[in-house]
Order: structure tokens, then sequence, then C-alpha cells
């Protein structure tokens, strides 16, 4: 393979830069953006997403639930082999089995792994036998209770298949020595200098017109700490794509409407796409805190007349570049397959009604309304200052504290915030994963509002159970509802991840999850 990796002309290598570092190649390590970017080539799991988010088969090409829904049965796909390697005999490659997925979920359980994603099958699957071969091509899993999202966990990057002979050889070296069935295997690694990935001639994956994927000959990844060196690189096309743009160069490519600025139109391509983060404002309802006592934000009218009281729209454009939307639907983001603004019509801009709900609350023109202190985290200061502001306007008093991001969370795990700047990522494409953050039973992490509604959490756990999306789907909706009404949150952006990219890159194709897909990308 060293020949087909040569940085030259003759070979289309996809280049970008990591400047954080990638820290393993272990997938039970696949816990940041640059493991996950770099595993997703070297690696398969059971399923996957596709672009807009749908569970689709990968290891497994079909998968059936049993009747009471706690086991699921995967049926694996007979032309899947591991990438060649000396832990092989003969060095070549071996064929994926049910044995190999079982090896490799079970891993991820393991104490001795001491994997950070362990917590994707707590309290979800069976204790004594989750993970069952049953024959070559034929694996199980067993749950606890029934658990519909189980598809969205098992597309994760901690799921991927590995080989057990790998980790006996290489032990803790297989961190930087990973053997996948991915479309892209490993070739070199210097950490601090880059990454080389080469193509997998024996990828099982292929086109419509039957050519076997990927189209590229490799990766490169370079390990530039310096953003601004890394839009110099870019700009002297030394890089393919950029992920995000600096908030330093922001205003020197982007208009306030968030598009290329004239200069750059037609030199790079700009790409942008709903990204599975929500920003919000939190709210603690648990009246037996102290800090809770004597606060306003006890009363729902007051929470809804804050909702009511800001500017989404405005604070897009002058603070945020409009990278992201207003958030006036729910607290489930857009780009997720169950989103539907219609469905759950959210808060908009409108000081009339927030003062008439003040007024309704007892504090008429924000009169007998006590000081709101709002914790935030330094970078997010100026968006704090806006809300303050925009809520003065009203007749609410808020005050801006400003504290290190390790006080926050501790204070909101420990319900000592009342008012409080937070934010999603979904670490599965199943709006589940957002609502769980309101569930009762759920402690903080994720229920750091303390919310706690009996309609909500019998929705909650029927949704768990039904099979059928689009009827899960009305369920989340349902829910939704009840959060915007009820108002523990204050949505404020939908986000959106942002990429710039060469014109000599085609089919490269953003996702919710931001996930760097490269198997149908196109290099000239």
């Amino acid at each position: 393979m060293q020949c087909h990796v040569q940085q030259d002309g003759n070979h289309r290598i996809f280049r970008y830069n990591e400047a954080s570092g990638i820290a393993s190649l272990d997938p039970a390590f696949a816990k940041n953006q640059s493991i996950i970017w770099a595993i997703h080539q070297l690696y398969n799991t059971l399923v996957e997403v596709d672009d807009s988010l749908h569970i689709r088969p990968s290891l497994a090409y079909r998968w059936k639930f049993s009747d009471d829904k706690k086991e699921v049965t995967f049926f694996l796909r007979p032309d899947v082999y591991f990438h060649d390697d000396p832990v092989f005999p003969n060095g070549g490659g071996r064929k994926v089995t049910a044995f190999d997925v079982a090896y490799s979920l079970g891993r991820i359980l393991d104490a001795r792994t001491a994997s950070p994603g362990a917590w994707i099958f707590n309290n979800r699957v069976d204790s004594l036998q989750p993970f069952l071969a049953l024959n070559d091509s034929v694996f199980q899993l067993k749950l606890q209770q029934p658990f519909q999202p189980i598809l969205g966990i098992l597309s994760m990057q901690y799921c991927s298949i590995i080989p057990q002979e790998a980790v006996a050889k290489y032990g803790p070296d297989f961190r930087r020595h990973p053997v996948g069935s991915g479309p892209f295997r490993f070739v070199a690694w210097e950490e601090g200098q880059a990454l080389v990935l080469g193509k997998n001639p024996n990828y099982f994956e292929k086109d419509s017109a039957g050519t076997r994927l990927p189209y590229l000959d490799g990766i490169k990844v370079s390990f530039y700490e310096s953003k601004a060196t890394e839009f110099l690189e870019f700009r002297q096309h030394r890089l393919d794509f950029i992920n995000d743009i600096d908030p330093s160069f922001k205003d020197e490519i982007l208009t306030k409407t968030g598009n290329l600025k004239k200069q750059w139109v037609g030199k790079i391509q700009l790409q942008k796409q709903p990204y599975l983060n929500i920003e919000y404002l939190g709210i603690l309802l648990d009246s037996t805190q102290p800090i809770m006592r004597n606060s306003p934000l006890r009363f729902k009218k007051v929470r809804q007349a804050i909702n009511y009281g800001i500017n989404r729209k405005k604070m897009m454009l002058y603070l945020r570049n409009s990278i992201g939307t207003a958030a006036e639907s729910g607290f489930v983001p857009m780009g997720l397959p169950s989103f539907d603004a219609a469905a759950v019509p959210g808060y908009t801009y409108d000081v009339a009604k927030a003062r008439a709900l003040l007024s309704e609350a007892g504090f008429p023109q924000g009169r007998g309304l006590p000081q709101i202190t709002l914790l935030t985290i330094p970078i997010y200061t100026n968006l704090a200052s806006y809300v303050a502001n925009e809520l003065k306007q009203v007749g609410i008093p808020v005050q801006v504290e400003t504290v290190q991001k390790s006080l926050l969370l501790q204070q909101t795990s420990k319900s000592q915030a009342a008012f409080f700047r937070g934010s999603w990522i979904a670490d599965y494409p199943d709006a589940e994963n957002y609502l769980s953050v309101f569930y009762s039973a759920n402690p903080a992490p994720p229920n750091y509002t303390r919310f706690a509604n009996k309609t909500f959490d019998a929705l909650y756990e029927e949704a768990l159970k039904e099979e059928n999306d689009e009827a899960r789907y009305r369920l989340y909706q349902q829910m939704d509802r009840i959060i915007i009404e009820e108002a523990p949150v204050v949505p404020l952006w939908y986000d959106m991840a942002l990429h710039l990219v060469q014109n000599n890159i085609s089919n490269f194709i953003p996702d919710g999850l931001n996930m760097l897909e490269l198997r149908r990308t196109r290099k000239l």
C-alpha cells in the first residue's frame, strides 16, 4: 500500500487538519470528534446513519426485534473482511463474524478496557448475557427493557467492530495500530505530525454502477495547532476542507447573513448543514432547593415571559453571522427526522405577550420582580449580556455572572444554579437523546432543570417501546410541546455545521452529526 499514498499530484489524497490532535485510534475511546472522524474511516458498525439521519444497514444487512422488544437479532453480511494485517495468518484479512461483534461490544462494558463509552449500555442491556453470537453470521443483543433507540446507539463509533487477535497482539499499542474493516486502512501515524490512511482495496461497498468504494486513494491528517496556520494551508490549497471557521476569520469570509463575501465567491465552496446541537438557557424547577424558594422562576408565566422577551433572530444576525437557526420550535433541534416546526410551535419575539404574562404572574411592568442571576461561561458572556438587555426592555431584571465551565457543571449538577446557559449535542441521532434531559427518573446530568411531569414521563416510556418511526415521532412531538408549555428551558438556537471546501472536491456531503463521510467523495 505504501506506493498508493504518495503525496503527489497523481493520487487522490484527501487532506484535512485536526488542531486538537487525535488521542487514540481505538474505537473504545471514540469520545470526541477528532477520534470519531478517524475511527469512521477505519471501521464499520452493525448499522449506520445516512445523511438524513435514518438508520440503515452496514455490517448487518437486516435485523428484527422479538415480540417483547427485548431482543434484537442481526444478520451479518458474508462479504466483509478485516484489513490485511500481520495479526492474521499469512498477513491477509479475515472474515468479520458475529463473534467479533459480541467481543467488540462486550469490550466496551469490560471494566479493564476503561472505555468512556460504557455508559451507552448502562441500565439498557441484559446484565447476564447481553451480547451473543448464535453462529458466524447471526448476532443477538438482549435488553433489560424495550429501548427502540438502541439502533442509534449501535451506530456510534464506540460500537465499531474489531478483531480480538489485534487487541491480544498489540495490547495497549492497539490505539496506534488499528485493524478494522472500513473503507480506509491504517498506513502511518507520526503523532503530532501526520496520520496517513490508504484505500482499502477489499472494501465491501460498491456504488450503483458496481464500482468498489471508496473513490479516494487515501487520507492525510495534519496536526497544526494554530487555526491561523490551518487557514493559511487551506488558502494555499494544501488542505481540502476546514471544519468551522475560527471567530477571528469569520468576518473576513462571511457576511452577516452567513454567506461568502464577494471576494470568496467562486473560489471555494461554503457548506452549511443543521448540526444536532441546541444552545439554550436552563431554569431549575426543583422548589425544594433553597435557591428556588423565593425565585420568580417558580412561576410558569414568568418563564414563558422570558421566552417571549428575547429576539432570537436579531441575536443570530449580530452575534452569530447567521450560523445556526433561531430556536422558535421545541427543544429537539433541526436536522433530526422527527423535527417538525409546525407540529411543535415554540416562542417567537413578542414583547406585548411577555409583558401581559408578567402582569398575570403578579408583576405588572416587572414591579416587585427580584433580580434574576444568569450563570454563563466566559465564551458566552456576550450572548448572556444580549439576553439580559432584551429582558430588561420587558421589565425582567437579569444580572449576568460569568463562571468557569467546571464550576457551572458542578453547580448545575448539584441544583445550585437557578438560571444557566447550556447546550446539548446529540450522542446518537434520535430525539429520545434530547427528551431524556427532562425524564424525571434521570439525575443531573442530564436532567439539570429537575423537570418532573407525569404525562411527559408516560409518553417517554411509551416512545421507548414504539417500533414504528412515525408513531414514535408523534410521541416525541407531544413531549416537546409539554416542554414548550412548561418552559423549563429557553431554546436559543439550533446549531449549524459549517465547512469551507476546495472547488476540486465533490460528493462531500455533510450530515446532522457533522460526520466526516469520505466513501463517495471525489477529488479532481
